[in-house]
């Protein structure tokens, strides 16, 4: 399980360090993608086969199947650590996520997420008198996986 937050900025030449307790449980090869709320993803090799194999049984006649799949997989791209424990981004990705200097990398259970500190900072903000109500209706009282 991919988990904690950490911080880093990305330098002058799109590279960024991947905290080193996230880098053995990437492998040597992963993906790195568009995200949700304008963050991205970084999945395993693995956990993306997984990702592109429930893409695959969407039915490409509806069109929110095609428009998902479109964004997520034109963004996506195979990453290598370097020596230094960095990535290099993409223009359109740091573009997306609107990273700037300052990083936020969080783990979010199957995948990492990077955000620019901005957007995680007002996410935060937003959402943070939410989570008991959030927590609330994920986990029911009536269900025996409930916390």
């Amino acid at each position: 399980m991919l988990m904690g937050e950490y911080r880093h900025n990305i330098d002058d030449k799109k590279r960024l360090v991947i905290p080193s307790k996230f880098r053995s449980e990437l492998g040597d090869e992963f993906v790195l993608t568009r995200g949700l709320e304008n963050c991205l993803f970084i999945f395993s090799k693995e956990e993306w086969n997984k990702t592109t194999d429930r893409l695959k049984t969407l039915p490409f006649t509806r069109k929110a199947a095609r428009n998902f799949t479109r964004f997520l997989l034109s963004g996506a791209t195979v990453c290598e650590i370097d020596q230094a424990g960095r990535i290099s981004i993409t223009s359109p990705l740091i573009e997306y996520a609107d990273i700037t200097k300052e990083c936020v990398i969080i783990g979010a259970n199957d995948h990492l997420e990077i955000w620019a500190k901005e957007s995680w900072d007002k996410f935060m903000d937003d959402n943070i008198d939410n989570f008991s109500d959030i927590a609330e209706d994920l986990f029911t009282s009536g269900d025996s996986n409930a916390l």
